[in-house]
């Protein structure tokens, strides 16, 4: 998220130091601690009357909430998040874009697809006519987006999607960590389409779609392996990100079969967070 595009003014909550210490307690993974410290300074911005400062936290709080899991409480926040853009007018602006990125995220993780879908449509049109957008807020939405094409079986889509992340992160310092989610999502996105071609269950095993197209197989051994050799990058910092990347990237290499890969990142993210 770009958290510094909310703008401040008098009156408004710190939104730099808020975000600093939201880091620290994501970085030991105290997820408590985050949300009482989110909703601490969302009554603070309520009370002195910050409306962007309540979008910075609202949007805050719809990406800790969709982390936990809570459905409810993460929809709650992605309308007010979206009733605040409206109201402050930022439906041009890169903001308003990560807003809509942020809640589409949300409503794709909750099973809500054609909301999704909308939301990353209007991410899309003001981040391509915003000269101004980063280009890493750019690889986000592509990635992201193509997860919902991939949900609603709009499989070229998706491909192309993917193409466009994985170019647009390619030069982005330190990108190589979304770049190897990207490849991993292809290589859910290739399993997906084989099972679609198959008429079988979503989360049927994976070796039914090895088994009915080799070339399925092929692809996601070499989207695995592009991924963890991204992971591996020597220039990478093992931050508390770092951390997170490697914990959100294990499960797909253990489901794929690579075990002690599985094994080596949740290790690498465990020695990072014993660290902080």
């Amino acid at each position: 998220m770009d958290r510094g595009a909310y703008g401040a003014g008098k009156g408004s909550i710190p939104q730099e130091r808020i975000v600093q210490k939201l880091d620290e307690y994501m970085g030991r993974r105290d997820y408590e601690g985050a949300e009482r410290h989110l909703l601490y300074w969302l009554e603070e911005a309520r009370a002195v009357s910050d409306r962007r400062g309540e979008l910075m936290v609202r949007n805050e709080l719809v990406g800790h909430f969709r982390k936990v899991g809570n459905k409810e409480r993460a929809l709650a926040n992605v309308d007010e998040a979206l009733r605040l853009v409206d109201e402050l007018g930022l439906g041009a602006t890169v903001s308003a874009g990560t807003t809509y990125v942020n809640a589409a995220t949300a409503c794709n993780a909750f099973g809500r697809d054609e909301r999704s879908l909308e939301l990353f449509k209007k991410a899309a049109q003001v981040y391509e006519q915003n000269s101004g957008t980063a280009p890493h807020l750019l690889g986000g939405l592509y990635n992201n987006m193509a997860l919902v094409c991939v949900a609603t079986g709009d499989f070229e889509r998706a491909d192309k999607l993917y193409e466009r992340a994985l170019a647009t992160m390619a030069g982005v310092e330190n990108g190589e960590l979304e770049q190897a989610i990207t490849y991993l999502n292809m290589a859910d996105a290739a399993v997906a389409r084989v099972r679609a071609a198959l008429g079988v269950a979503p989360d049927a095993p994976p070796a039914e779609a090895f088994m009915a197209d080799a070339s399925c197989e092929e692809a996601v051994e070499s989207y695995l392996d592009a991924a963890l050799a991204l992971l591996d990058a020597p220039s990478l910092p093992h931050d508390g990100y770092y951390a997170f990347v490697c914990e959100k990237c294990a499960p797909t290499f253990a489901y794929y079969g690579y075990f002690l890969v599985d094994a080596d990142l949740r290790e690498r993210a465990k020695e990072i967070y014993e660290r902080a």
